[in-house]
């Protein structure tokens, strides 16, 4: 005879909660792995600065918040003096916040514009075609001749890689809005186009733009680097500053830096995307 199976609410969740126990063990099991080939890497690879170990990482993160920097806020001057990590993080985004929210704007309302008209889709498409497949990273030369080895050159840089990121979500967003929508909105009166566009296409294609805007938040923090390794000031300058002088702790340091920015800038975009898209 089956031996009856307790399958109550009580039940469930405490299946839940342990397969959610099990599985922050692994993650933290896939860490302890991590470190520890980092930690063997370390130790047997001559010359030691080649690879800096966990602990020497470690030492170098702290010292970026237990020393001062003094930075200059650009278009206001104001001097600000703050622990050198965070001085560097703050002069990254000078030039990242300026150039991703300007990316977004232009390249969501271009897509917007075209996925909705045909006409002036019809014109521009070669355009983009041409345009597109040139990485942001290749106008690095014209960002320099334009705009010199500073906060706008980079932001620049950020601008283009933000644009294209954020004209394909809004063109495909309003590309796919169901032609039953627009059919259901004319026959309770909204007849114009821009009101069409405001009513019914935005709402539709608002889930595909702001995967755009977190896919370009992750994308041009990996771009904005880059771009500084060139000259600009910031965590990416410092960071091939400090390999230039063999301190690759230091880099590494840097390196861990960028990524608790990114995550602290992608989970709260994620509590704002749940809080915009609660209505799905």
């Amino acid at each position: 005879m089956n031996t009856p199976t307790d399958t109550g609410p009580e039940t469930l969740l405490d299946g839940g909660v342990e397969g959610e126990a099990r599985r922050y063990l692994r993650g933290l099991g896939g860490l302890a792995s991590f470190l520890l080939v980092w930690w063997v890497g370390a130790l047997t690879t001559q010359p030691s600065y080649l690879v800096p170990g966990p602990a020497d990482s470690a030492r170098a993160f702290v010292e970026l918040f237990t020393t001062s920097t003094r930075i200059v806020a650009p278009l206001a001057g104001v001097e600000l003096v703050l622990p050198t990590g965070l001085a560097h993080l703050t002069q990254t985004l000078f030039h990242y916040i300026p150039g991703l929210l300007l990316g977004v704007a232009c390249g969501s309302s271009l897509g917007l514009a075209m996925g909705w008209h045909d006409v002036l889709d019809d014109w521009l498409r070669p355009l983009v075609r041409v345009l597109r497949p040139i990485p942001p990273l290749a106008w690095v030369v014209f960002a320099i001749v334009w705009f010199g080895i500073h906060h706008t050159g980079a932001a620049f840089i950020v601008f283009v890689g933000a644009f294209w990121i954020n004209f394909y979500a809004a063109y495909g967003g309003v590309e796919g809005v169901s032609s039953e929508l627009t059919d259901a909105a004319s026959t309770l009166g909204v007849e114009q186009d821009l009101s069409m566009l405001k009513l019914v296409a935005l709402p539709s294609a608002a889930p595909q733009l702001l995967t755009g805007f977190r896919t370009s938040i992750g994308r041009c923090w990996m771009i904005v680097v880059g771009a500084e390794l060139f000259g600009a000031p910031g965590v990416g300058y410092e960071i091939i500053n400090a390999a230039n002088t063999l301190a690759m702790e230091t880099s590494v340091a840097y390196m861990f830096l960028i990524s608790l920015a990114f995550l602290t800038m992608d989970v709260g975009f994620r509590l704002f995307e749940r809080r915009v898209l609660v209505w799905r």
